[in-house]
Order: C-alpha cells, then sequence, then structure tokens
C-alpha cells in the first residue's frame, strides 16, 4: 500500500502591503548603487517605526502594524543575491496573500535615469536588471509597482555591472543615501493614499 506525500500547503498571513528593496547581502555591496533597495527600505522602516527584523523566505523582513486603521505592511530584503531575489519576493508574496499587481514595491536602482532621480512607475521590463528580471519570471507578471533610483550610466566603456558594485566615495555615498530616502519617502505616500484614505 502506497501513501501519497501531502503536498505542504504555504500558511497565508495576510498583510496589506509589501514593499521590497533590492541589494546584495554582506559589508562588501553596502555601500554601493545596486543597494540602493536596502538603504531605501531602512530609511522607511526608521519613518514606519518598524524595528524588529527576522530572516524568512530567504528575505529579512520587518512588519509594520497599525493597530487603529487594522493595517500591516511587510519590508523586506532579499538575502539571495540580486539575480535570485524573484523567488525570495515570490514566497513572501505567496506567504503574505499580496496580490503582486495591486500590493507589491519593489524598489531599485535604475541605469537609464539620471542620478538623483526618483520615480514611481507601474509595469514595464526589467531594462538589463537582473533583481527584476528575476521578479518577473518568478512571479509571472511585469505589472508590479517599482521605485526607480536613478545612478546614470557608467562612464566611457565602463562594464555596468562593475559600475553599480563599486565601492562608493563618501560625497557619492551621501548622494545615493538622499536618493534612497527620496525613494522612502514616494513608498510611504504610496502606501499612505492606497491604504489610508
Amino acid at each position: 500500500m502506497f501513501f501519497r506525500k501531502k503536498k505542504s500547503k504555504v500558511e497565508v498571513t495576510p498583510a496589506d502591503f509589501l514593499v521590497v528593496g533590492l541589494g546584495n547581502p554582506g559589508l562588501k555591496y553596502a555601500q554601493t548603487r545596486h543597494n540602493v533597495g536596502f538603504i531605501a527600505i531602512d530609511a522607511l522602516a526608521d519613518e514606519l517605526g518598524g524595528s524588529y527584523w527576522k530572516d524568512e523566505a530567504g528575505a529579512l523582513t520587518c512588519k509594520v502594524k497599525d493597530n487603529r486603521r487594522g493595517t500591516e505592511i511587510v519590508l523586506a530584503k532579499p538575502q539571495t543575491f540580486m539575480n535570485l531575489s524573484g523567488n525570495s519576493i515570490k514566497k513572501l508574496c505567496d506567504k503574505y496573500g499580496i496580490n503582486p499587481e495591486e500590493n507589491l514595491i519593489v524598489i531599485a536602482d535604475e541605469l537609464d535615469l539620471p542620478a538623483g532621480d526618483v520615480r514611481l512607475k507601474k509595469g514595464g521590463g526589467h531594462a538589463g536588471h537582473n533583481g527584476h528580471r528575476s521578479t518577473i519570471d518568478s512571479l509571472g507578471t511585469r505589472d508590479y509597482q517599482r521605485i526607480r533610483v536613478g545612478v546614470g550610466r557608467p562612464p566611457g566603456k565602463m562594464d555596468a555591472a562593475d559600475y553599480v558594485l563599486q565601492a562608493l566615495r563618501p560625497q557619492a555615498y551621501e548622494d545615493l543615501v538622499e536618493s534612497a530616502f527620496q525613494a522612502a519617502e514616494m513608498a510611504k505616500a504610496h502606501l499612505e493614499e492606497n491604504l489610508f484614505q
């Protein structure tokens, strides 16, 4: 007699929104353009009063609850490295019952925007960004909200990967942090508009 192994079900713990910042784990990458998503998520956590981080679904996550309004927002920094971050995002969407087309925001660096330019956009291609490529492949949709943090194009014939992974000098890093704070403010405004009306 054969017993069929039951498929393990993902237990859904509903949340209202998932905000993900893309980056690479480890000190080596902390002060690079490619990690502006992580910096923005840390700034957003500070702004929203989130302080407790835990490991889940291949990411560091922080939940922010507003008991008065009955809302919960999950902030996440995938720890899978950029080109696999979609796996973590998909698991988090499944766990928290998130519809990516309605309740997901992904914050990442953008070569096609000038440094200091920060924009909100829904959908679009991956534009060569491995984090977005992985996210689109894992979710099966490209129609999620993105906050695009401009880092500009590499100078001369410098390789794009070398440019976004290059450790920044103090002034350039300060400028990047300023852009990350703008991205956090933009995410907060979007959340307030969609949750607290």
